[in-house]
């Protein structure tokens, strides 16, 4: 959801399904056909809602006819509505409790990449939106937003000319509670990458959740601007974030995993007080951001920053032959053993043919994986280096750099921070 005056309404829309849907699986478990079936809704993604329902096959008719009464009718009570927001104001709280910063930092890198547009918008429900969103905002986004040009039903496991007769069935020409009279209107803004930081000074030393305290950390995300998953240069970004790879210092899964990617290597297997350094890339339809989560003591802050903006800086640099085909497998080898997972095959399918109108099948991904060389890392980094940073910053932040000396860093040969010279100590 784009609009500025109905963010956090994805959050609010999540949470109501949710609820309906727990009810719904609740009473299905007392139904012979139904004992097997898990029904779920997310929103997780910034840019689409999910509906899933797993069952037997023999049960598609019903299955489509329920997706149809989820999607389209629903009931909308002023009971689930107080309900709801109960449930939205506590994972707020709980987000900020928790003590994986992870999610939190994902939402601020964003807003400082994308300050005051599209995927920069909470994805979370600020607290003053909840009792402004009621029956009537839901159901003008609703009928802006739920239309047929822009949904897709997918099916896995079943016959194709089933799903096309069960979705003409229950899908066309069924008229939905908001009673739409054709196409709303919809935010069609392109997301504009802006940089910038966003700050959030926290004590972190009292987030553990049992008697054994966790170390207090301060934790740092770097990002910059790479590009959409419709661009030829979506294959090459994904080849460099697996090869920085990383992850924490004590990552589970067993000798080995991930262990020669650079950050490991280059930061956590040389400095030790470094708790946690990991790439992550963010792909999107018309913008992409690919950046650095690091997490080590408050005294360290500005050590850290600077073996973040040194990375990058390598990024655009040479590229060993070993460590590239090594990315590219362990790219290739997750691609393949994630679609082992049928509902990962069937995210896959949805999410590509509603944005593409088509569907690029697994070897077609490994060819073109295959196919990237080193110039292409490095064409693709020089270029991202060239933009300017979003960073943002969670805990104890007396010893983080300003934001100018981030973007010298960056744009400098070494990667280094300027010092900075004091009369007095």
């Amino acid at each position: 959801m784009k609009q500025n005056t109905l963010v956090g309404l994805l959050t609010f829309w999540r949470n109501w399904h949710f609820r309906q849907l727990l009810d719904l699986t609740a009473k299905m478990k007392f139904c012979s056909p139904w004992k097997s079936m898990g029904v779920s809704v997310t929103a997780r993604l910034r840019d689409t809602t999910m509906y899933a329902v797993s069952a037997d096959s023999k049960g598609l008719d019903t299955v489509v006819g329920l997706l149809a009464d989820v999607v389209l009718q629903p009931r909308l009570t002023d009971e689930e509505m107080e309900m709801t927001r109960m449930a939205v104001q506590f994972e707020l709280e709980d987000l900020n409790m928790r003590p994986d910063p992870e999610p939190l930092l994902t939402e601020m890198i964003h807003k400082a990449a994308y300050r005051g547009n599209t995927v920069g918008l909470n994805r979370f429900c600020p607290m003053e939106n909840i009792t402004k969103i009621d029956r009537a905002v839901l159901h003008s986004y609703l009928q802006s937003y739920y239309t047929p040009e822009r949904m897709v039903l997918a099916g896995v496991g079943v016959e194709h000319e089933h799903l096309v007769e069960c979705a003409q069935k229950y899908l066309l020409g069924v008229q939905p509670t908001w009673h739409s009279t054709g196409a709303g209107d919809v935010d069609r803004s392109v997301a504009q990458y802006t940089g910038g930081i966003v700050k959030l000074e926290r004590d972190m030393s009292s987030v553990s959740l049992g008697p054994t305290p966790i170390p207090e950390l301060t934790h740092i995300m770097v990002g910059l601007e790479s590009c959409s998953f419709l661009e030829e240069d979506f294959i090459p970004f994904a080849v460099l974030n697996m090869m920085m790879g990383g992850g924490g210092s004590f990552s589970a899964g067993g000798p080995g995993k991930g262990m020669f990617s650079r950050l490991y290597l280059n930061v956590l297997n040389r400095h030790h007080w470094m708790y946690n350094a990991t790439s992550y890339h963010h792909s999107y339809e018309d913008t992409g951001l690919l950046c650095i989560h690091a997490s080590a003591d408050p005294k360290q802050v500005r050590e850290m920053v600077e073996i973040i903006t040194k990375e990058f800086v390598l990024m655009g640099g040479m590229v060993d032959a070993v460590e590239l085909e090594r990315a590219k497998t362990q790219l290739m080898s997750m691609l393949m053993m994630n679609l082992e997972s049928r509902p990962v095959i069937f995210e896959d399918v949805g999410r590509q043919v509603l944005a593409t109108h088509s569907r690029k099948l697994p070897h077609e991904l490994c060819t073109l994986i295959r196919n990237v060389k080193p110039e292409d890392i490095k064409r693709v980094a020089s270029q991202m280096l060239r933009g300017k940073p979003a960073v943002a910053a969670l805990g104890d932040l007396s010893g983080l750099p300003t934001y100018e000396h981030v973007q010298a860093a960056l744009a400098s040969r070494s990667g280094c921070l300027p010092r900075t010279y004091r009369l007095f100590r």
